[in-house]
């Protein structure tokens, strides 16, 4: 059967025992107040107006009421973890050749809702010549063909370093891989944040899920780190060489642990919403080994249509796009309407996409922002954080250091490669 999911999984058990990047337990709470959060790296001011909020939402304040209990939203990319568990699942998938689909599936898939326009000057080839979706799906076409006929995990008889070894496989995971930054940096998130999810054609979800659990073990144990894919030079091809940067490592927040149960243990509901494929997020943030525990039901995110369980190249129109306004919509339709059509009292997120949710709710009480060092309009929310002339904020700027995945007690944050903090 082509492109069957391959058994190199990786022992969770065992990752997590034996390195320190592997996943962090939240602590046992010593204090008898549950609303206490740990202090840990939060920055002062945000670790206050956090606590204040869970003691005056929570069930021991005066108003709780059971029957309509408040609740947070949070993102999950760069906001819930470090780093993106979508694009480190797709990595994996890259370099474990985890497919179910035939050539023409995979070319489908691919071209889905992508313009035929040049991607920027930016995405253009070694040469400096423009490159298209036409010429790069051609390119990653002819090798999937090849690596189908003969690789043992679909159509052929090799081993997987085998064909890691050939040229048609490093041009295939180099130019797949392109393709998703190319196509972000270029077109508009309805149409790019779509893209990734169509490559599960053909799987089950129980088959993502299991993708995805050793994507996140792998990843948790790799280091932080930026790598360059370069296609090869001598392999002949319609888009030419192309080459792009990766940054690989994922992280787990303590900070962000402690607050999921901090929050659920005093009454004030946590759901999470997600630009990522459902079936990504879902063993991340429901399984115990991970630390967040979010039920299932109160995951929301990317959907696409199953016939027969099996995932389709296709969007289910049935549920917005979570991200940009169709996160507000995501909550209003299914959330609010759980909570007698209250907006959540607590927001979180890191970007463009989770600043319509940031700013759409009258009630929401704090806004909770890990600084990115970020432009545009989530740039002006940072500033609304740092105001030092607001007497009641509702914006919480968060900074953290990218060369650990961890928190630190600022608002500034420092970049990767960087050892200073900068605010902007």
């Amino acid at each position: 059967m082509l492109g069957s999911l391959s058994a190199c999984s990786t022992n969770s058990k065992e990752a997590t025992k034996e390195s320190d990047n592997s996943v962090t337990k939240v602590s046992s709470n010593k204090e008898t107040d549950h609303s206490v959060l740990e202090t840990n790296s939060w920055f002062d001011k945000n670790y206050q107006a956090i606590n204040n909020l869970i003691k005056e939402n929570g069930v021991n304040s005066k108003g709780y009421d059971v029957k309509n209990k408040p609740y947070a939203v949070f993102d999950w990319d760069n906001t819930t973890i470090f780093n993106d568990i979508g694009e480190a699942t797709f990595m994996y998938q890259i370099e474990n050749l985890q497919f179910k689909m035939t050539p023409e599936e995979l070319e489908k898939a691919l071209k889905m809702n992508i313009p035929k326009d040049n991607f920027k000057d930016e995405w253009n080839n070694s040469d400096g010549n423009a490159v298209n979706i036409d010429k790069v799906t051609s390119d990653i076409v002819n090798d999937y063909k090849i690596i189908d006929q003969s690789y043992d995990g679909m159509n052929g008889q090799k081993k997987l370093a085998e064909i890691k070894d050939t040229e048609e496989y490093k041009d295939f995971s180099t130019k797949i891989r392109y393709l998703y930054d190319a196509i972000g940096d270029t077109f508009s998130s309805d149409i790019s944040y779509p893209w990734v999810t169509y490559l599960f054609t053909g799987m089950t979800a129980d088959e993502v899920q299991e993708l995805t659990r050793e994507a996140i073990d792998y990843s948790l144990n790799l280091p932080i780190e930026m790598v360059t894919l370069k296609s090869p030079e001598s392999l002949k091809s319609e888009a030419g060489q192309v080459e792009v940067n990766v940054q690989r490592g994922i992280r787990t927040i303590p900070e962000m642990q402690n607050l999921y149960k901090i929050l659920m243990e005093n009454g004030i509901e946590v759901y999470v919403c997600s630009a990522s494929y459902i079936d990504v997020i879902i063993p991340f943030a429901t399984e115990e080994k991970y630390g967040y525990e979010v039920p299932t039901d109160h995951i929301y995110a990317m959907r696409l249509v199953k016939e027969k369980d099996v995932i389709q190249t296709k969007f289910d129109t049935a549920y917005n796009q979570t991200q940009g306004d169709g996160k507000t919509k995501t909550i209003k339709k299914y959330i609010a309407e759980k909570h007698n059509n209250n907006g959540p009292i607590l927001v979180a997120g890191d970007s463009a996409g989770d600043v319509a949710m940031l700013t759409d709710f009258d009630d929401m009480e704090l806004g909770l922002i890990f600084n990115r060092n970020k432009s545009g309009d989530i740039g002006e929310l940072y500033k609304k954080a740092t105001d030092k002339e607001s007497t009641n904020p509702n914006y919480l700027l968060q900074g953290r250091d990218e060369n650990t995945g961890k928190l630190i007690p600022e608002q500034a944050s420092i970049l990767f490669g960087k050892e200073k903090a900068t605010l902007y």
